[in-house]
């Protein structure tokens, strides 16, 4: 069940973008036509892992994802959200949750099931942070070459933008670093 409805999602939300794509390009609107390009990659990655892989994240990740592309694609870019200052920081501390909670889901799905068992709260921690700060850090890379190779603005605020969309990421990843390593320290003394 869990996988079709995130089959069902992710392709509403790729065909929801390609009608915006295919709006905007109608009206000579490239910007956000090119936006809602990039959505419909973005959306299609559920889709496809779903699809081709055994590699399965679960419902709320998912689900939040896709909440994300929403409110960064959509409302902050197509809609012009990220005018208003604060969405932008917004965006990227709930990118570091999103990031934090996938990390522990690949984690979790990676590590032979018996080290579980004796792996360090502290580990945990260190993992889940370095995941969504490592997200963070990759996606402002991808902007500033797309400044840099195709003459865009996503870095629009220069060093003062990255740098507090990189803390906002960080923050983002600590508060729910500090939450597995706390649940991996509980579980471990209830183990012992």
């Amino acid at each position: 069940m869990n996988r079709k409805l995130v089959i069902i999602l992710s392709f509403m939300y790729v065909l929801f973008m390609a009608a915006l794509a295919v709006y905007y390009y109608l009206h000579a609107s490239s910007f956000k036509g090119s936006v809602a390009i990039g959505g419909i990659i973005c959306g299609a990655i559920p889709l496809i892992l779903a699809l081709f892989t055994k590699l399965q994240f679960n419902l709320p990740i998912v689900i939040s994802y896709l909440i994300f592309l929403v409110g960064s694609q959509y409302f902050g870019s197509i809609l012009g959200w990220y005018g208003l200052g604060w969405w932008d920081t917004f965006m990227h501390l709930v990118s570091g949750i999103i990031l934090a909670y996938s990390g522990i889901a690949l984690y979790e799905r990676l590590i032979h099931r018996k080290a579980g068992d004796e792996i360090s709260a502290w580990f945990v921690f260190l993992f889940t942070l370095s995941f969504a700060a490592l997200g963070g850090v990759l996606w402002e890379i991808y902007e500033f070459c797309s400044d840099q190779f195709f003459g865009m603005n996503l870095q629009g605020g220069g060093n003062k933008d990255t740098m507090t969309d990189l803390i906002a990421d960080t923050v983002g990843g600590l508060v729910i670093a500090t939450l597995a390593g706390i649940r991996t320290k509980r579980k471990l003394k209830k183990a012992h």
